[in-house]
Order: C-alpha cells, then sequence, then structure tokens
C-alpha cells in the first residue's frame, strides 16, 4: 500500500512540517510513502475557462499535473493544513480550483483511480475546535469530488510554533493508528 503526506502549509519548517514528518515517520512502518509539500509545485490559478468541462483537461501547462500523479499513484492520502484565516491555505486552495478536471460533478472528468482513503489533519493557533473543524469539511469537500473515500480526521488547536507539536506528538501517533 502507498501514503501521501501533503503539507499544504507553503512553510516547510514550522509546525505543520512538523506534524506531516510526524505521520510520514509512523505510516513508513506499513506504507511506501511519500511526502510532499505544496510548495514543491508551481501552478497558476484556474482560469475559470470550463474548457475541462468539455475534454477533462486543464488548458495550463504547469505542475498540477505532477501533483495529481502523486494522488493517484496512492492509495491513501493525508491532508496536513494549518489555518489562514479560517480556511486552508491559498496555496492548496489554488490547487484544489485547478482539479477541476478530475471533479465529477461534470462528464467527462478524468479520474485519480478508485478506492483510495482521504485524512485530514487540521491545525490552528488559537483555541477554536470550529475553525479546524471548517478546514477538516473543505478537505473533505475536495476528497469527496476526487472520489477519495473521508475516513477520519485529527484536530488540532493551540499549536503556533514546531516545538507545540512536541505536546501533542502523543494524539498525532494515536490517529495514525487509525490510518
Amino acid at each position: 500500500m502507498k501514503a501521501l503526506v501533503i503539507n499544504c502549509s507553503p512553510v516547510r519548517t514550522g509546525a505543520t512540517a512538523r506534524i506531516a514528518e510526524l505521520v510520514a515517520e509512523q505510516l513508513a512502518a506499513r506504507y511506501e510513502v511519500h511526502s510532499v509539500c505544496i510548495d514543491d509545485y508551481q501552478f497558476h490559478f484556474c482560469l475559470g475557462c470550463r474548457a475541462c468541462h468539455e475534454t477533462a483537461k486543464c488548458v495550463q501547462k504547469d505542475d498540477v499535473d505532477a501533483l495529481v500523479a502523486e494522488y493517484a499513484w496512492a492509495d491513501v492520502i493525508v491532508s496536513v493544513a494549518p489555518s489562514y484565516w479560517a480556511d486552508v491555505p491559498g496555496q492548496f486552495k489554488a490547487f484544489i480550483d485547478r482539479c477541476t478536471p478530475w471533479c465529477n460533478t461534470h462528464e467527462p472528468h478524468a479520474t485519480i483511480g478508485a478506492g483510495k482513503k482521504g485524512y485530514a489533519v487540521t491545525l490552528r493557533t488559537g483555541p477554536s475546535m470550529r475553525e479546524c473543524l471548517r478546514l477538516v469539511e473543505s478537505i473533505e469537500h475536495f476528497y469527496g469530488h476526487m472520489e477519495i473515500d473521508c475516513c477520519g480526521s485529527l484536530c488540532l488547536c493551540s499549536v503556533e510554533y514546531r516545538e507545540d507539536v512536541e505536546g501533542r506528538k502523543d494524539e498525532i501517533l494515536e490517529f495514525c493508528k487509525k490510518i
């Protein structure tokens, strides 16, 4: 089995990156793991042209196809996302928007393959669980349109810095046992 762990933050050294590292380390005992950061890929915003509704392909040529290939490769996808103004970071949202060719709301649409399982880990600096749950909803909405089965989530409040993750390590490791 293969697992993709994606750091949905452009920050490669922060709390989100540390959580993604912990998840990848834990899954490596049971899965072949690819870890990526959204910032590993360069792509443009969706043009809203709807050409993909007719062709199931985007007119733009950039790294979106390479990142979607990672999703297609994996049996399990774990998205680790921090809150940026009560939603996923703009870079990840821009990727989601560009996945319209694979979205199951129109025909024809491309596919990343069936039977994939998706998990979400969300974090925010403040204490409001509601905000973390909003991010989970965004990720699960994306998964649903990509036909990825939503299988679980972990919400971590009051996590701002990389060192804050260490105090939450047991929760993260326990969550990984469910993946």
